[in-house]
């Protein structure tokens, strides 16, 4: 088995895919003159809006769904590898792949919403939705429907594994506990909320993802404060290792880039199309809005959980680094011992784990109530991060599942939940090489899938946000009032969406023969 993973992930993760992310995030960025900087006061508006209805979720809740997605193990461990394989540069190329993600995000959460659709009476949206209506004819069902079942096995079966497996490894370590009862566990809280759908999903994540987040990045901070003095002498090592300035790491060039566009793209999900499926459930009154929001998504995922994360690391010295084979540039003693007796250098969850430890035990009033502290709480952030991305997970093949049958074989929705906590059960009692290479395989076929199918899409997107800036313009200038709102033209689009039928005036459906916008 991980002969036959690690092959497909060699494959599916080569050099092309990076370059096509980086190329897609930087042409939708540049076409929308850079709206992630410009745009940034609007996000924060527009998330916090309350706009929903009985179909579908608010802009907050859709945001907290797609967090529950993006901030995961990803943040924590996937920080950790990072810097294990790329060292301390590998910190920038998350911060670009973000940056420029963020370009991605927009262009994938707005076509949601352009071309979602009502079923089981709510809204469902996503790539394979307008992969299929946006490209239109025998190709366009063929391509959606590639998307939705490489989905509905990636966030079904190949990416549960890894979340699950953090969270036992970190609370392993943490309690005297071994690995299946974790798993035990992890599949009874599943079992509680994923059979409620969307909105219980939502629910939940509303309430867990901002409280542990804020927590998260709290306890950064605090350890960014007592080690002040050391964060210019940190920001130059990351910026010159990232372009091999820093001779310690100028051998790894090539891998800090690989692992850092990598684990940015596993832990923002810019481009793979996963935070589309979230956006399209919104009640929103322009797909830009739902948009720009899905877009600040990214930075708080990257810019400031994963930000927190590394610079814990760093500070602290908790980290090693890998010369590429089997030995180590960096070796700062941190290790984490297996049940064999062994020692594993990679990290995991370790780093993370020790740098809080370090920083609380340095400190002489916290000595004696914190030591240990950072193995407890890092268990407890993986718990609440890790579980709410797999709930996302559900949502997610939940989505594409309906997508395939058209809704009718709804029996197929409670087998999809079997199936996904089982691969959770399994991914708490595997190796975390074996979990993290089938989550990599999964990530990068949904990756290649959607961003071809965004640039292709190029023109939709930017003729709605053309339509979304000239709206808000006329409003900054007092020429419109009310909400902005998306009206597309009778010729915009190859097939009949959603904001068509919404469109179009009750005397005339009939006639048309629309249904009923219910």
């Amino acid at each position: 088995m991980e002969t036959i993973v690690s092959f497909l992930n060699d494959i599916v993760w080569s050099w092309p895919l990076p370059v096509l992310l980086v190329i897609s995030g930087l042409y939708f960025s540049i076409r929308m003159k850079f709206f992630q900087v410009r745009y940034i006061k609007d996000m924060v508006r527009l998330m916090l809006k309350g706009e929903k209805s009985d179909e579908g979720i608010s802009s907050f809740q859709a945001i907290a769904v797609s967090l529950a997605g993006r901030v995961g193990t990803g943040n924590i461990v996937g920080v950790s590898t990072a810097i294990f394989i790329g060292g301390p540069g590998a910190v920038f190329w998350m911060w670009l792949i973000a940056f420029l993600g963020a370009g991605s995000a927009f262009a994938e959460s707005t076509l949601a919403q352009v071309y979602k659709q009502r079923e089981d009476n709510q809204y469902r949206g996503g790539p394979a939705y307008y992969l299929e209506k946006g490209l239109g004819g025998k190709f366009g069902k063929f391509y959606g429907m590639l998307f939705a079942v490489v989905t509905v096995i990636s966030c079904g079966l190949l990416l549960p594994g890894i979340q699950a497996n953090s969270i036992a490894g970190s609370a392993t370590n943490a309690f005297p506990i071994d690995h299946w009862m974790v798993g035990v566990f992890v599949a009874v809280i599943l079992a509680l909320v994923i059979f409620g759908g969307i909105k219980s999903i939502a629910n939940v994540a509303t309430i867990l993802v901002p409280f542990m987040a804020i927590i998260y990045i709290l306890v950064a901070v605090i350890i960014v404060i007592i080690n002040i003095q050391d964060v210019p002498a940190l920001l130059a090592l990351i910026f010159k290792s990232a372009f091999g300035l820093e001779q310690q790491f100028a051998g790894v060039l090539g891998a800090m880039i690989m692992i850092g566009i990598k684990r940015g793209l596993y832990s923002n999900e810019a481009g793979q199309g996963t935070g589309a499926h979230a956006a399209g459930a919104a009640e929103v009154s322009h797909p830009a809005k739902q948009g720009l929001v899905q877009s600040f998504s990214v930075y708080i995922d990257t810019l400031f959980v994963c930000t927190a994360t590394a610079l814990m690391i760093l500070m602290t010295g908790m980290y090693n680094v890998s010369d590429g084979n089997d030995g180590l540039i960096i070796d700062n003693g941190v290790y984490e011992e297996a049940a064999d007796g062994t020692k594993d250098v990679s990290g995991t969850v370790v780093y993370t784990q020790a740098s809080i430890d370090h920083a609380f035990s340095g400190m002489e009033s916290f000595q004696e109530g914190f030591v240990g502290f950072g193995t407890y709480f890092i268990a407890f952030a993986l718990l609440f991060f890790c579980y709410t991305t797999i709930l996302a997970y559900y949502y997610i093949a939940e989505t594409n599942i309906i997508y395939i049958t058209k809704g009718k074989m709804t029996w197929l929705k409670p087998v999809l939940g079997v199936v996904l906590i089982a691969s959770a059960f399994y991914g708490t009692v595997s190796t975390a090489e074996t979990a993290w290479m089938m989550g990599d395989v999964g990530v990068g076929m949904m990756a290649w899938i959607n961003v071809i199918g965004l640039l292709i899409l190029q023109g939709t997107v930017i003729k709605v946000f053309n339509d979304y800036e000239r709206q808000y313009k006329l409003k900054k200038q007092g020429k419109l009032d009310g909400e902005i709102v998306y009206v597309p033209g009778d010729n915009d689009y190859k097939v009949e969406t959603f904001w068509h039928r919404e469109a179009v005036a009750e005397e005339i459906k009939e006639e048309y023969g629309y249904p009923d916008s219910k």
